[in-house]
């Protein structure tokens, strides 16, 4: 690793850090977009930058951050748990699919599903009856 990327990497450390204490999520996402500029193709990043834009309730930004990052790394549950939640946040098609394929990776591998649930929870803790994690909640079996 270079000493740029090794800095990118502690400023998501960082980022993450803020948001495990809860800090305003506002300068968070300005983290996040902060990186993205510097590495487009970080994947951890746009998934974070949708969590947190689903967080605030921007749908559309959630949107096209949730695509960009599955778009990066197809393999990324989390990101196609964000993905479904602004697909349905912005009543766009394709939910069951991303759905679908989060439920088989689970069972592929049982610490996605625990990582996922605990996500899950996160989600309700910050966003309280959260409409679209509810139904995928639901969806999920978790």
């Amino acid at each position: 690793m270079n000493k740029e990327t090794n800095s990118i990497e502690e400023d998501f450390n960082a980022a993450l850090s803020k948001y495990k204490a809860s800090q305003d999520l506002i300068p968070i996402v300005q983290d996040f977009k902060i990186i993205i500029e510097q590495i487009p193709n970080h994947f951890a990043a746009w998934t974070c930058l949708s969590w947190l834009q689903l967080l605030l309730k921007n749908n559309e930004e959630a949107l096209v951050a949730a695509r960009q990052a599955v778009r990066l790394n197809q393999q990324d549950p989390q990101a196609r748990m964000n993905l479904s939640l602004a697909l349905l946040a912005t009543k766009n098609k394709g939910v069951r699919d991303h759905v679908d394929l989060i439920k088989k990776m689970s069972m592929m591998m049982p610490d996605v599903k625990k990582e996922l649930k605990e996500s899950v929870e996160d989600g309700f803790s910050r966003y309280p009856n959260w409409p679209e994690l509810t139904k995928v909640k639901k969806w999920l079996d978790f």
